[in-house]
């Protein structure tokens, strides 16, 4: 494989929508969320009022990467090989020596190689995304909430979450205006998402110009991916893209047969009929990447149109992008928004600071005392021994399954199209294709152990 990446080399160029293209303000939206779902706990489903009520310093329990066990509430920080670095009950983190009673050195139970574990099952739930993180919170204190006045040690409330999830986001939800999130969105979208910077809508059109095809893969359904399209990217955002398709219902998109969903055609954000294959560009519904791929053949005129994918969610949009379709992958990684020297950067420019003091929520994607680093973590060592360091689940499957990871898509919005970007590879360091540069504890430390 080469070692370095470039655009210019690329025939497509495709982006998922929510937290890629569309930045989010987190300290707003992610109460928002939180609270879409603590509504419909407590008020629909007789859960403890003190749900609704969260402090600043709650938010602290955020973190990417972590395992939801949904029968024992309990919360793990998986490193690279499968054992359990840190772990709480609800939000209760669990001491050293409970850690070791708990869990030992050994795999998680549910563990197994990165191809053959799902990141949602009956049995736990990954969070990997900011869209997750408030839920993550939820959750962790229903399971506080639980223990405290039942004393519960099985649980079962992950089907009010999921009811939460059908109340709030169901396709209909956005048209219906029911739920808390849509209509709090449509009532004031400049307070929860930022509109792209010049540089990027330029950029957008740089490579349009250049001749390259744009895809916009959401699996967000139409009406909200048209309300997002036009505030953060203006009323003709639809002239830039070749194809947009919506309701994507990834990772299933990239799924190999006999799993494949036939796209649909809308007509005012409603489905119509499904196509048995897909001939020409447009707006689409649901779908999957083998007929989408038939379509850029044709397209470009190449029997292998190679194509890149940016995208925030490793279990969504990363890792079966590369597994399945072998396409190039970019990740969105706001962890990397940090300055040189360690410390979370402001989540805002600097012209526009002291905008959101009084903040309800401490940026999502700044460090957890809790949990420590989304990219490494210290394993006790034995008497007489130092503790080492080891890398992550989650970063280890950045550098398997990224091209290259970038803090967002403005980073990059100023180089030229035929920038040559060190990619992550086998012959490469494990910091190389992170831009503009590695994390802070990645770049500093050497004494990472390969376990």
């Amino acid at each position: 494989m080469a070692q370095h990446f470039s655009l210019a080399a690329c025939d497509v160029v495709g982006f998922d929508l929510d937290h890629t293209l569309c930045r989010y303000n987190l300290p707003e939206s992610a109460p928002l969320i939180y609270n879409s779902f603590a509504q419909f706990l407590v008020k629909e489903k007789g859960y403890d009022k003190e749900l609704l009520t969260v402090t600043p310093e709650h938010w602290d329990f955020c973190c990417k990467g972590l395992a939801l066990d949904l029968e024992e509430g309990n919360f793990i920080k998986l490193a690279d090989d499968g054992t359990v670095l840190r772990a709480s009950h609800g939000t209760k983190m669990m001491a050293p020596e409970q850690l070791a009673e708990e869990f030992g050195r050994k795999e998680w139970k549910y563990f197994m190689s990165d191809i053959g574990m799902a990141c949602r099952s009956g049995k736990y739930y990954f969070y990997d995304n900011y869209f997750d993180l408030p839920g993550a919170l939820l959750c962790a204190r229903v399971v506080d909430s639980l223990t405290k006045n039942n004393g519960q040690k099985a649980f079962d409330f992950w089907k009010d979450i999921v009811a939460g999830i059908q109340h709030n986001y169901r396709m209909s939800a956005f048209k219906e205006n029911c739920g808390i999130y849509f209509p709090e969105i449509k009532r004031d979208p400049g307070r929860y998402l930022h509109s792209c910077p010049e540089s990027v809508k330029k950029w957008l059109w740089q490579l349009k110009n250049a001749g390259k095809i744009l895809l916009l893969i959401t699996s967000s359904h139409s009406d909200y991916c048209r309300l997002l399209c036009q505030h953060i990217l203006g009323n003709d955002f639809a002239d830039l893209f070749d194809i947009v398709i919506t309701n994507a219902l990834k990772p299933g998109f990239f799924s190999h047969l006999p799993s494949q969903r036939p796209f649909r055609t809308l007509e005012n954000d409603e489905e119509q009929e499904a196509l048995p294959s897909l001939d020409k560009p447009g707006w689409y519904s649901q779908g999957n990447a083998v007929h989408l791929y038939e379509l850029l053949k044709k397209m470009t005129g190449k029997p292998e149109p190679k194509v890149v994918y940016f995208g925030d969610s490793m279990h969504s949009d990363i890792f079966p992008a590369r597994h399945y379709s072998n396409w190039e992958t970019v990740l969105i990684l706001e962890e990397l928004r940090g300055d040189r020297n360690g410390k979370p950067e402001e989540s805002e420019p600097l012209e526009k600071k002291g905008k959101y003091e009084g903040q309800k929520a401490k940026p999502l994607n700044s460090l957890s005392k809790k949990w420590g680093s989304f990219f490494i973590d210290s394993i006790s060592g034995l008497k007489n021994t130092e503790d080492s360091l080891v890398y992550t689940w989650s970063c280890r499957r950045i550098s398997t399954y990224s091209t290259i990871a970038i803090p967002s898509i403005e980073a990059i919005a100023e180089l030229p199209l035929d920038y040559k970007f060190t990619r992550f590879s086998s012959n490469n360091s494990k910091t190389a294709g992170y831009y503009p540069n590695p994390p802070v504890v990645l770049s500093n430390d050497e004494t990472l152990t390969n376990k």
